[in-house]
């Protein structure tokens, strides 16, 4: 649920704060609304709370119309999927748990509240808010509380709040990368063969949150700011990534019959359920010298998402292979 979780907030988020900051740009004479406050900022304080509110309230609705209305309710249970997509899933809350909470803070230090501070209000609530949906899962036949959900959304927020107390500054930040994989065709939305454990989507926009298949998700590291080398270029990072291949169903083995599911696919060519590991540079946005301060912003919002660069990758089959640009 957290690639979902995370497009409906950040949409009803979105909405409610141009809704509600527009007016802003001109609300003083010295403080424009590029500029983050330097004190406490009640308007800009009051305001984030009504936004935050209709955030969530949209969010739930949303979530509770398009998705929990259409499964069978039953009593509150939990439901163990640690073992699942390779554990893709697991990865992906918890990127959404760090930026969730990332926007959060930043949010915060907008209306003038200390770093350290606003920190800790983006990391709290947004462990709060996925903790609120592992909940709705709860109650879900389908699904069910998920502590591998909760511990991976507790260490998107560990990993914000960390660096702020280490070095006041993220110089570590996750990133997300998606290239179509060749597997949408096997298992889509509608129809395919074999046991129906997954959907994989119909269209890009559906593969990219469904497919984990064509997900990479890295830790990208400022060189620069991690050590001090000031001949290093400020703006170009060093990055690990993680993906996994051949998921077309939730695990390796079919715990039907405890037999491989690759008993249920074509022959050729085989298809491996695989981890793959990458190595490649990236370019932090936010450390490109621009002065203009709209662009700056743009530049910082797109920093979740991974440049393509030349890459090595290394797999679980052994079959290592460099990639002059892999995104």
């Amino acid at each position: 649920m957290g690639a979902y979780a995370v497009k409906f907030q950040l949409l009803a988020l979105g909405a409610s704060l141009f809704l509600g900051l527009s007016p802003m740009a001109a609300q003083t004479d010295t403080l424009s609304f590029w500029q983050s406050a330097p004190e406490p900022n009640r308007q800009r304080i009051k305001l984030l709370g009504y936004g935050e509110g209709m955030a969530l309230t949209a969010t739930y609705a949303g979530l509770n119309e398009l998705w929990y209305s259409q499964e069978t309710q039953r009593d509150f249970h939990f439901f163990n999927d640690n073992s699942r997509w390779l554990q893709m899933d697991k990865v992906g809350h918890a990127m959404t748990g760090y930026y969730v909470g990332y926007l959060n803070a930043k949010l915060f230090e907008w209306a003038g509240l200390s770093q350290r501070k606003a920190t800790w209000i983006g990391a709290g609530s947004s462990f709060l808010f996925l903790a609120g949906i592992e909940i709705l899962d709860g109650f879900s036949d389908t699904y069910g509380f998920s502590y591998g959900d909760v511990v991976a959304n507790f260490a998107g927020s560990a990993l914000l709040i960390g660096q702020e107390y280490l070095w006041q500054e993220q110089h570590i930040v996750m990133k997300f990368s998606f290239s179509r994989s060749p597997y949408t065709n096997t298992n889509p939305d509608q129809g395919g063969w074999g046991p129906r454990e997954n959907n994989l989507g119909n269209v890009w926009y559906e593969e990219l949150f469904k497919d984990y298949n064509g997900q990479t998700y890295w830790l990208s590291a400022n060189v620069n700011g991690l050590t001090g080398w000031e001949k290093w270029p400020a703006w170009l990072n060093l990055s690990v990534g993680y993906s996994g291949d051949g998921m077309l169903y939730t695990s390796y083995i079919n715990p039907k019959d405890g037999a491989p599911y690759q008993a249920y696919l074509p022959p050729n060519p085989p298809i491996t359920y695989q981890r793959q590991f990458y190595i490649a540079p990236d370019i932090d946005l936010r450390k490109i010298p621009v002065k203009n301060k709209a662009l700056k912003t743009v530049f910082k919002a797109l920093n979740f998402i991974k440049f393509p660069m030349p890459t090595y990758e290394i797999n679980a089959r052994g079959a290592n292979q460099f990639y002059w640009l892999f995104f």
